[in-house]
């Protein structure tokens, strides 16, 4: 009676491991599923970083007059009346006159 009762233990806890380590719920899926709620929560914090920068726009532009007049200038490239616009052009680093990629041949006439 003694070994019954050892043989179906032993079954039950070969069953219970069988369980824990393949099947649904196992420790594998288990592992997998914390990495990728790891990854949305890095996800999340970077999106809502994102949304709180673009806040902070918004209310810069609805209450700035600056955050609009800066916007303008760096986007669209406008100017005050009265104010002179110098662009400043650096030389190129390799030194020579290359000709401008419109000038190239192509090799056809």
């Amino acid at each position: 009676m003694l070994r019954w009762i050892a043989l179906i233990l032993i079954l039950v806890l070969i069953g219970l491991q069988l369980k824990l380590w393949s099947g649904n719920g196992s420790m594998h899926e288990v592992d997998s599923l914390r990495v990728a709620v790891k990854k949305q929560a890095d996800e999340n914090a970077k999106l809502l970083q994102r949304n709180q920068a673009l806040g902070a726009d918004v209310l810069d532009l609805k209450h700035g007059e600056q955050a609009v007049e800066a916007r303008a200038r760096t986007e669209l490239g406008l100017i005050k009346p009265g104010e002179t616009f110098y662009q400043v052009v650096d030389k190129p680093a390799n030194g020579g006159s290359t000709p401008p990629p419109a000038a190239a041949s192509t090799g056809q006439p």
